[in-house]
């Protein structure tokens, strides 16, 4: 039986673990069933920010007439020659891995699925290997919900929504998640004619205002059904039947489910390890990302602490600093992990909502300020979008920023900062913004916050 310093499970976040531990002189395998570079790569991050990009493109041309452009005829869209320019590229980025560790004499790649038959030992299609080490990082997969009728459907994951030859006309999204508004908008902004059905709200853990926000603009957009659940699913002459809870009936040529994820773990073995998961499988870690099992660690989307690849890439970067490189490690410390929706609007976010702070019983003042009242944002002639900035009531420090609209994601990044540097109001305010760019929304939610302490404070007079 083959014995290694370290095998990590997963290519993905776990790639963070391979090569800089080789290059230390540790012999390392790493584990893969299914194509180098994991989830992020092949099945979700870059994939669909390249597809969602030509969805902005026919979405700005089609609005053009806002700013008395008009584009005569049709809207055209090559849809086999962009599925396959976007999967040929990622198929030759994740083919480009493997070279990387064959030249690597201290990497050995297994492909295949890997289940522990033991505590310390693995079986990879029929070969047994052990190690020292084990790095657990094998991300997460669909979570399809039981729905009469849908099993025997042939349904569509985000695994196939990103690799269909053929434009569906008519399509039917089940869920209103990341997953959902993001690809469900690509395919409607392409012309498929999309319906989505949500069990409560569109994207039900942002920050009130944006829920809100993004539902309104999303809804005049789409038709989208919520506070319903699909009763029954049927397929017939290839076309998709949905029976909704109040009684709608929805048709449709495919039926996209995006439902969430769940980690993939269930056929690890992990019943034959000390390993514990919870009741939804995320395998348990404590604050320096240990198993309950003495030389096993996990991270990434497997421990469900937060499902973003960003966030994988940190946690794999702590684990490679502290287990080699450091003499003392110190437990694992997240700053606020941000997130950004890529459809439309853009939604960008960091830090605590309004819910969080008044769960917890902070007090906190709010500065907003919409897209609109900027420079910029009349030019764009923005409807929806808004800058929101929630500061400590006392310290003033800044505990949670969320912008909804154009570039929200690049215009989060300047919070982000400000945040990790435990910013003040002050230090907003104190900067200068360029005129007319953008982050002037951002200068202006501050001035606002900074009136309303203003007010505050005169009321203690």
């Amino acid at each position: 039986m083959k014995h290694f310093d370290c095998i990590v499970i997963g290519s993905g976040g776990g790639s963070k673990l391979v090569r800089p531990v080789s290059n230390l002189g540790y012999n390392v395998a790493v584990i893969e069933r299914d194509q180098l570079g994991g989830t992020c790569l092949n099945h979700g991050c870059i994939p669909s920010k390249m597809l969602i990009h030509a969805a902005d493109v026919a979405s700005t041309i089609m609005d053009s007439y806002r700013f008395d452009i008009t584009v005569d005829g049709s809207l055209h869209v090559d849809f086999p020659s962009l599925m396959e320019r976007v999967n040929s590229t990622i198929n030759k980025d994740s083919r480009s891995i493997e070279p990387l560790y064959e030249k690597d004499p201290n990497v050995t790649l297994y492909r295949g699925s890997a289940s522990f038959v033991d505590s310390d030992v693995l079986e990879v299609n029929g070969e047994k290997i052990t190690a020292d080490r084990f790095f657990l990082a094998t991300g997460a997969e669909p979570n399809i919900p039981d729905i009469p009728g849908l099993a025997e459907t042939p349904y569509i994951t985000y695994f196939e929504a990103l690799k269909l030859k053929k434009q569906p006309e008519r399509m039917i999204v089940l869920g209103g998640g990341y997953i959902a508004v993001e690809l469900g908008y690509f395919y409607g902004a392409l012309g498929t004619d999309v319906s989505f059905v949500v069990r409560s709200h569109m994207l039900r853990n942002e920050d009130h205002d944006v829920k809100g926000a993004f539902q309104q603009a999303f809804s005049e957009r789409f038709p989208v059904y919520t506070g319903v659940t699909p009763d029954r699913v049927e397929y017939r002459n290839n076309e998709f039947t949905v029976a909704l809870s109040d009684g709608t009936v929805l048709q449709a040529d495919a039926l996209f489910v995006a439902t969430g994820v769940k980690p993939s773990t269930f056929a690890m073995g992990l019943e034959h390890t000390g390993v514990q998961t919870d009741e939804k499988g995320f395998i348990k870690v404590d604050e320096y990302l240990r198993t309950t099992d003495s030389n096993k660690w996990a991270f990434g989307d497997c421990i469900g602490r937060n499902l973003f690849r960003h966030s994988a890439n940190f946690e794999g970067e702590y684990l490679f600093s502290s287990l080699f490189l450091e003499e003392a490690p110190q437990p694992i410390k997240y700053p606020s992990v941000p997130h950004a929706v890529f459809s439309n609007p853009q939604i960008g976010s960091v830090g605590k909502t309004e819910e969080e702070l008044n769960e917890a019983g902070v007090p906190y003042v709010v500065g907003y300020n919409p897209y609109k009242k900027s420079a910029m944002g009349m030019a764009l002639r923005s409807e929806h979008g808004f800058a929101k900035l929630l500061f400590h009531k006392e310290t003033k420090v800044l505990l949670g920023a969320h912008i909804i609209g154009d570039e929200a994601s690049n215009m989060v990044h300047m919070l982000i900062a400000f945040m990790y540097k435990k910013a003040t109001l002050d230090d907003l305010l104190g900067m200068i913004y360029i005129h007319p760019a953008l982050p002037e929304i951002v200068r202006n939610a501050a001035r606002n916050a900074r009136s309303a302490f203003r007010e505050i404070e005169a009321a203690r007079i």
